[in-house]
């Protein structure tokens, strides 16, 4: 899902400050219609596996294509790791539990927002605005005044501050990167980049001459939620991912909550998909593919031409395939890790941090990483604080009782926010780790896995065919999921 990055340091001065509206006007990118998939002279049957973004727009252009589809989904909901949670909050609050942000150069998550009239709101500034607590103290950087670290920097580092430390270890880089090769392009990385796969982003700081407490400031928030953290992450994984964002400069969100996207594709295909069917085999042949799925206690068989398999590759590692993939896809499959993630919302009586002159925003060095408030633009006097955890310490959270989770987030966040433990009135959680159709969020590579498994991820198998965010160049982005989407309708479509 969508990492609850610090946009406002991850890519420093390319990011333009952007004035909040009601209802937000689309960039240029997103205006352009989406070509649709050229009709073919004989439809086809077409079995698609999840009904998560990827999925649903898949089936989608099949469908306006003419193809007889027909969507399995696990679950009783659309949406996939797009989840907007509405209950137990009170006032007409609502936070989301997966896919949270839409940088105005994702264009595929801008164009199917405003083609089923979604009403997008750029994110303000404010609601950008930065703070750090690290080794128990609470920093505040202001525009124009040096911030004063509780670490052990160098002379230089301590003068540059963490906007130039950032861009001197990281942003300077990846500036060059883009020059080297597309990150978004199909055959992406270019040999030169390749060596950065078989170091830790930790190990590619050290390299370009960040000192341990720089680095230790530089992860709080935005790398260390990549996977178990920064020390076992690929460096070219997440440079990847910043270096797609670059020309990044609003931010927005669909008011009312992300799962009306889903929501928006499900109302128009509500006669292809088969909700509560739980895929266990998929065989597939040189003239046809059979999926077979459990529907309440009963087992069925469905046969297709074609099969668009947007499965996590976490929960596709239970599904029997007959006969095997590849040895390269079956690694792949197996190999391929899940971001574990504990998000832990707290409903307040009070917004009581705005009065304290606190920014919500804040990466910290305890085991809530990053904390957001969701409702920065929702009314009422109420409001809700998130804390966003991932690796080993989202599987803490994850192993504790659901009430076990919320009084450790209280004591947490009081040390951050004083006054959270008496304006508390209860909250939820989601521990993706929990889920049985996610066993994880976002997918991540490990050094050596974007060389190794990625040429994999996306290339098909006979008349077996991928998408999901896993196989996108935008992991855990609905952007991903949905270009994943398109690019296996067309890749199906070619085919009929």
């Amino acid at each position: 899902m969508d990492r609850g990055w610090t946009r406002r340091e991850l890519i420093c001065d390319a990011v333009a400050a952007c004035a909040a509206s009601a209802t937000a006007a689309l960039p240029a990118v997103a205006t352009a219609p989406t070509a649709p998939l050229t009709r073919p002279a004989r439809p086809i049957r077409v079995a698609v596996l999840g009904a998560g973004l990827a999925g649903l727009v898949a089936a989608h252009e099949l469908v306006k294509a003419g193809h007889e589809v027909t969507v399995l989904e696990a679950r009783t909901r659309p949406g996939g790791r797009v989840l907007t949670l509405r209950e137990p909050f009170a006032d007409g609050l609502y936070a989301e539990a997966g896919a949270l942000f839409i940088p105005d150069n994702h264009a595929h998550t801008l164009r199917y927002a405003r083609d089923f009239s979604l009403p997008l709101a750029s994110i303000p500034p404010r609601a950008f605005a930065e703070m750090y607590y690290i080794r128990d103290q609470r920093v505040i950087p202001r525009e124009g005044r040096a911030e004063e670290w509780p670490l052990d920097l160098t002379p230089d580092e301590r003068q540059m501050g963490h906007r130039g430390m950032w861009q001197k270890y990281i942003g300077r880089f990846l500036e060059q990167m883009v020059k080297e090769g597309d990150p978004a392009a199909a055959a992406w990385p270019p040999e030169s980049l390749k060596p950065l796969d078989q170091m830790t982003m930790s190990d590619f700081l050290k390299r370009q001459g960040a000192s341990a407490d720089a680095i230790a400031l530089l992860r709080l928030g935005a790398l260390d939620l990549w996977g178990d953290g920064i020390d076992t992450t690929s460096a070219l994984a997440i440079l990847r991912d910043s270096a797609l964002r670059l020309s990044e400069q609003r931010v927005y969100h669909i008011r009312g909550g992300n799962d009306q996207l889903p929501k928006a594709f499900a109302k128009e295909l509500a006669d292809n998909i088969r909700y509560g069917c739980a895929v266990t085999g998929i065989e597939h042949g040189p003239s046809s593919v059979a999926v077979t799925y459990v529907q309440a206690s009963k087992p069925y068989r469905l046969t297709a031409d074609r099969v668009v398999c947007t499965l996590p590759f976490s929960t596709l590692r239970k599904v029997e395939v007959t006969p095997a993939f590849s040895p390269a896809k079956t690694r792949a499959i197996a190999e391929l890790p899940y971001t574990s993630v504990a998000r832990v919302y707290l409903q307040t009586r009070t917004k009581f941090w705005a009065a304290a002159g606190l920014p919500a925003m804040t990466n910290t060095d305890l085991p809530l990483m990053w904390v957001w408030e969701p409702t920065f633009d929702q009314p009422g006097p109420r409001g809700i604080m998130e804390s966003y955890s991932a690796g080993p310490a989202a599987r803490k959270a994850t192993a504790l009782r659901e009430s076990e989770r919320l009084e450790f987030t209280i004591d947490q966040m009081e040390k951050v926010f004083p006054g959270m433990r008496r304006n508390c009135e209860g909250g939820a959680s989601k521990c993706w780790d929990e889920d049985e159709w996610s066993r994880g969020d976002y997918a991540w590579f490990k050094p050596g896995q974007v060389t190794s498994l990625l040429p994999h991820i996306a290339r098909s198998e006979g008349r077996v065919h991928y998408a999901g965010e896993h196989t996108s160049a935008w992991p855990g982005w609905m952007q991903g999921a949905l270009d994943s989407g398109l690019r296996a309708a067309r890749e199906v479509n070619g085919a009929a």
